[in-house]
């Protein structure tokens, strides 16, 4: 893997083929940490892909699973990849460790569909805009944590335009109220900009649709699809604490069920660009 993406997808592979050959070995998540006298959480932590593997580790766990040789050995040398470190892993504790995984994730997805009805996506919004939602969320924040939490806000933007690997189909449907609500003329004059780029499709859902399956989910989420199956595609969403991380096949066709659905009442791309302009020109 690259540093653009770092080892976020390899983990996730090596997590379910451990988790996979316990299961075929008929190990218990608690048996596996008690012979090898690891706790639990690690055996968890190992099958979700949240943390990087050493060679000798998964040759252990490939013993007790009793896995053929030549699959240790694969497997070995997937965990070779899982210690690849993205741009992001420099900036610390400025990205929580749930928001991390996403971060990964993101940065090898082929097609990005978010549905936002709070705020301006992260990967769109301008410094200013960021600035304040960041205060508003965390009120005691210094100075200096802003400005590493905007790097990384803003590193992530890289991706949109980015040429290797190629830059990701991003698709967002916004809710109109979104542009109504604390976003400035320079904010919605960059959406309209970047809204013209060839891999972003930016739509508004007015509010004069009335209800719609949106209303019915847990707010936002993202629909992370990637390349020739190189990872199941997984539905994200967060909230102040933490994020959910969805991706048994019934809750992504969930998911993107109701995406469909809600293409329906947004308007067109062109549609959009004007409402973005005329509430930009009430503002000025």
């Amino acid at each position: 893997m690259t540093t653009d993406t770092g080892s976020t997808v390899p983990r996730r592979q090596l997590g379910r083929y451990l988790r996979q050959l316990r299961e075929e070995a008929r190990v218990t998540v608690k048996a596996a940490a008690d012979a090898l006298e690891w706790s639990t959480p690690k055996i968890w932590r190992i099958e979700t892909g949240a943390t990087s593997m050493r060679s000798l580790d998964v040759e252990a766990m490939c013993r007790i699973y009793r896995a053929s040789p030549e699959l240790t050995e694969a497997l070995m040398g997937l965990a070779k990849e899982t210690k690849g470190r993205g741009w992001w892993h420099s900036y610390g504790d400025a990205i929580p460790e749930w928001f991390e995984l996403y971060v990964g994730l993101e940065a090898a997805a082929a097609r990005l569909r978010t549905y936002e009805g709070q705020l301006v996506p992260g990967l769109l919004q301008t410094e200013t805009y960021a600035t304040r939602v960041l205060q508003v969320a965390r009120p005691d924040i210094t100075r200096t944590e802003i400005e590493r939490r905007l790097a990384v806000r803003l590193g992530r933007q890289a991706l949109l335009t980015r040429l290797a690997p190629p830059a990701p189909q991003f698709d967002v449907l916004l809710e109109e109220a979104v542009l109504r609500r604390g976003v400035d003329a320079e904010q919605l004059q960059h959406l309209i900009k970047v809204s013209r780029q060839p891999n972003v499709s930016l739509r508004v859902i007015p509010l004069a649709g009335g209800l719609h399956r949106g209303n019915m989910t847990s707010g936002t989420f993202t629909i992370l699809e990637f390349e020739g199956g190189a990872e199941p595609s997984i539905i994200y969403s967060d909230s102040l604490t933490g994020a959910l991380y969805l991706d048994k096949p019934a809750e992504v066709a969930s998911y993107g069920e109701a995406w469909d659905i809600m293409e329906d009442p947004a308007l067109t791309e062109a549609q959009s660009r004007k409402l973005m302009a005329s509430i930009a020109e009430e503002l000025t």
